[in-house]
């Protein structure tokens, strides 16, 4: 418990109702931000960190449970580059993040809701696109991975419908994995089970 507590400061921080993060304070240097929303078991966002010390990553988590499992992976010495977050992501997003702040945002295999009578719940949706938008930087970029066709056509048109992003790749999506990605435990468990990921990497345009 001790050790948990230890890692809770160090990781993890309160938002601050009303105030916009400043990263610089907060990771201590100027390097990029990248923000994933939902970590999960921390998976990707632990490699990822790994992966590149030279950028900042910032995670949105609203489990507890999820946030103890990632704190137990994560080790200051090692990961000094990740800091987490327990909320509730919405469209009060900009209020805590500010104008052109990211580089990147991951949203990795969200809830599909896959009922009809439930696609108001998609986190994907036009008016969250746009607020996107607004804390990514000109040419930020915004990586989606889902196991379901169906949402994969629903993100597809929502962003296909805007004239300030554009897909990175031609007919919006890959099923191979891309250079750097790491699996979660749920995508791996979905690939045995016989469902090809749907990757999709959306490129704001310029202002």
């Amino acid at each position: 418990m001790e050790e948990l507590r230890i890692k809770r400061e160090f990781f993890q921080i309160e938002i601050a109702k009303g105030e916009i993060i400043n990263f610089g304070r907060l990771f201590g240097n100027g390097h990029p931000v990248h923000l994933e929303i939902g970590s999960g078991r921390g998976e990707f966002l632990i490699q990822k960190a790994e992966q590149n010390p030279q950028v900042n990553f910032f995670a949105l988590e609203l489990k507890e449970k999820r946030i103890k499992t990632i704190l137990r992976k994560l080790d200051p010495q090692n990961h000094g580059n990740v800091k987490l977050s327990r909320v509730l992501v919405d469209a009060s997003i900009t209020e805590y993040i500010g104008e052109n702040s990211l580089e990147m945002i991951y949203i990795i295999h969200p809830d599909p809701w896959p009922k009809r009578k439930h696609f108001k719940n998609r986190i994907i949706q036009k008016e969250f696109i746009t607020h996107l938008k607004k804390i990514l930087k000109p040419k930020g970029e915004i990586f989606i991975s889902t196991d379901l066709k169906e949402y994969a056509s629903w993100i597809l048109k929502l962003f296909n419908e805007r004239n300030d992003f554009k897909s990175y790749y031609e007919n919006g999506y890959t099923h191979i994995s891309p250079e750097g990605h790491f699996e979660t435990h749920f995508e791996k468990k979905k690939k045995q089970e016989g469902y090809n990921p749907f990757y999709m990497r959306f490129i704001k345009m310029t202002d």
